[in-house]
């Protein structure tokens, strides 16, 4: 049997660094190619997603625009920039969403809070945590009624230091065996209905309407603006 002889230059390290290279390169090519494709489905997916809970913590009845094109930026509780999203009948807010964190058993509990012009509580709920399943997921609205206990209270309704369990000397239940999960959704609540009322004239500023002087002749005015 005749044995082919390979070119030498094949066993050199530089040649076989280059075909390594060049496959990596052809690699890297293919997932930034297949990550450009799917950018703006993903991009789509997403904001799909976000309407959907704002859905759920905001009543569609209460505005009438698109919650998504208007959302205002502010720095949050913990100082970093924090997204407003704001519910609006015409000119007036009558609504603002913004996502809160807590520290759980397992980590962090993301929320997404909605409330009404005056700091009232229409809806929260859980956007993403790792607690364990059946113990501490009992904040999650498909586990059980936790989380709606919530709904129609405000800062004031029970004050400030009333938000905590009743372990803790709160006015709210824990879940059963589990008192940590409970304990740091309600200090991102309460830190969430603070952080409102710090900025409620900013939050639920009325839109402003550009006049443009021309269209004012016409008795015509510009889309608002916030």
């Amino acid at each position: 049997m005749t044995t082919v002889a390979q070119p030498s230059y094949r066993k050199r390290i530089g040649y076989q660094s280059g075909l390594l290279g060049g496959f990596t390169l052809i690699a890297a090519a293919l997932l930034v190619m297949g990550d450009i494709a799917t950018r703006d489905t993903i991009a789509l997916r997403k904001a799909e997603d976000l309407k959907a809970s704002l859905a759920e913590v905001i009543p569609p009845a209460i505005h009438d625009n698109d919650l998504l094109a208007d959302p205002l930026t502010l720095n949050g509780p913990d100082g970093e920039p924090l997204v407003v999203y704001r519910a609006r009948q015409g000119l007036q807010v009558t609504g603002v969403a913004y996502r809160i964190s807590g520290v759980g058993y397992a980590g962090k509990i993301e929320l997404l809070l909605g409330l009404d012009a005056a700091g009232t509580v229409l809806g929260t709920r859980v956007l993403s945590h790792a607690e364990t399943p059946g113990l501490g997921d009992k904040m999650e609205v498909t586990k059980g009624d936790w989380i709606l206990a919530f709904d129609g209270l405000s800062l004031g309704n029970p004050p400030a230091e009333r938000w905590a369990v009743k372990k803790d000397g709160g006015d709210f239940d824990q879940f059963t065996g589990a008192t940590i999960t409970p304990r740091g959704i309600l200090g991102a609540l309460r830190d969430g209905l603070e952080f409102f009322a710090r900025h409620r004239d900013t939050l639920t500023a009325s839109a402003v309407v550009q006049v443009d002087t021309a269209d004012a002749a016409r008795g015509q005015v510009t889309t608002p603006q916030p």
